[in-house]
């Protein structure tokens, strides 16, 4: 499996409280291989969104891919991500240092801003992970 698609999403019910984060994780012709639904514990909105592109690396990693293209809901960490904005939040610097970390293992990974219209169904299995939390 050389290129995969992911959409991820991350939420915290109170910004911050209960988190959630969800992806859905395509092969290049886009069929869904994959899914993640998990509650994370107390968290902010940010630290969900980092959270979930962490275990979305690390489940293609699993599944063998080698390129990886991102579509978050999240304008912020898409921007911190492709290094256009600084990551000054202490609590997201080691979020951002694990995904740099992380992708030394890829050929190629890009991330790209897309409306939260186009990103309903990761939406929605960061929500079930919130309220399993609950």
């Amino acid at each position: 499996m050389e290129k995969l698609i992911i959409y991820t999403d991350g939420g915290a019910r109170g910004n911050p409280g209960p988190g959630g984060i969800g992806a859905v994780i395509y092969d290049e012709n886009r069929k869904k291989i994959a899914e993640i639904s998990e509650h994370i514990g107390h968290s902010t909105n940010n630290q969900a969104e980092y959270k979930a592109v962490i275990a979305a690396m690390k489940k293609a990693k699993e599944l063998g891919g080698e390129e990886l293209e991102f579509y978050l809901d999240s304008e912020l960490v898409v921007k911190q991500l492709k290094r256009e904005y600084k990551v000054k939040n202490g609590d997201l610097a080691p979020l951002f240092l694990q995904i740099y970390n992380l992708e030394i293992g890829f050929k190629k990974i890009s991330f790209h801003h897309i409306p939260r219209e186009r990103n309903e169904e990761a939406d929605a299995l960061a929500n079930k992970a919130m309220d399993r939390g609950k």
